[in-house]
């Protein structure tokens, strides 16, 4: 049954989905302004309805699930879902969806891109510019090292990590290692990639770029340790989420030149400071979590977020679901 039900609607997200869910009915409220709502406002409107269509800046903790146990649905407008408390929202019977590989090729060139801004040091030459320092030719100025041949390490080879080394591959015959927990052998035999301990993943690696999620385990993972392990020339990449690196630590890391450089679109905490000093490093290259930052990746995703509420009310099937045993 679909008319009438209430989906509370977060943010703003593209027109592609909300349109699906206008089409079939349902009564849409929207949050409009700018800023995300604070756990106490998304509390009030969600009480008030059935459904609820988030994304990451939305806290789903269990203080929010207490007060909200009636909701049929969760459907995240991301493919990443730390924010929401996901063994409580089993517990109380909420089936989570989200948005799996909508931003896989947007997400991958952001990381391709990170690794030649900093390799190349493009952010710090196009401040130069803005602050009147083009001056004469000097040969052996800010000079960057070229990506030919060298090793990408690639922490977590999944949809995105994938991605990213055929890009490296194809553009700078670039040979792969990889750490995930279970090993991934179509990947091995499409990329001739290698299976490596984490350890050997730290001392191999020319670029590192991290494509897992954020669990206990892997928060924090890339720490002082992991840094001294990496080699004086690595290039630190994250566009996965900031809290697997632990960022005082790459900031140390970075100025005892453990580490080359880094090129993050994710932080800790989120936003970041403008007066952070990684935006003053020479080999450092930051955006503002713009991975999934294309007109296509934000149309799949919000019409995956959309097709998750729609298909569970019509048939009480969630086509990307995180808890599936909920519905079983």
């Amino acid at each position: 049954m679909i008319d009438n039900q209430k989906i509370l609607i977060t943010r703003k997200y593209p027109a592609a989905g909300i349109n699906l869910l206008r089409q079939e009915r349902f009564c849409l409220t929207f949050w409009e302004k700018d800023r995300p709502m604070t756990p106490e406002e998304l509390t009030a409107r969600a009480k008030d309805h059935q459904s609820l269509l988030c994304t990451l800046t939305d806290r789903i903790d269990k203080r929010f699930l207490d007060q909200c146990p009636h909701l049929d649905i969760i459907s995240q407008f991301a493919v990443g879902y730390d924010n929401i408390d996901i063994p409580e929202a089993t517990r109380k019977g909420i089936p989570v969806g989200y948005t799996p590989d909508a931003m896989s090729e947007a997400t991958a060139d952001i990381a391709f891109g990170l690794m030649i801004a900093a390799a190349r040091k493009f952010f710090f030459l196009h401040k130069t510019i803005i602050n009147g320092q083009w001056g004469y030719f000097n040969p052996t100025a800010h000079l960057g090292f070229e990506l030919k041949g060298k090793t990408l390490g690639i922490f977590g080879l999944g949809r995105i990590g994938v991605k990213m080394a055929q890009r490296c591959k194809a553009a700078y015959d670039m040979p792969v290692i990889y750490h995930n927990r279970t090993r991934n052998p179509a990947a091995e035999k499409q990329l001739n990639a290698t299976w490596v301990s984490f350890d050997r993943l730290l001392e191999q690696s020319d670029i590192l770029s991290v494509h897992c999620a954020l669990t206990p385990e892997t928060r924090h993972i890339f720490n002082a340790r992991a840094f001294e392990k990496m080699k004086p020339s690595a290039v630190f990449i994250n566009t996965a989420r900031g809290p697997i690196h632990k960022e005082p630590d790459l900031i140390d890391a970075l100025n005892k030149k453990q580490i080359w450089g880094a090129g993050l679109d994710v932080t800790d905490p989120e936003p970041m400071a403008k007066d952070n000093p990684l935006l003053s490093m020479e080999n450092v290259c930051v955006l503002p979590h713009a991975g999934s930052g294309t007109m296509e990746a934000r149309d799949r995703m919000s019409v995956l977020a959309a097709e998750n509420i729609i298909e569970f009310y019509k048939t009480g099937r969630v086509p990307h679901i995180v808890n599936p045993e909920v519905l079983a």
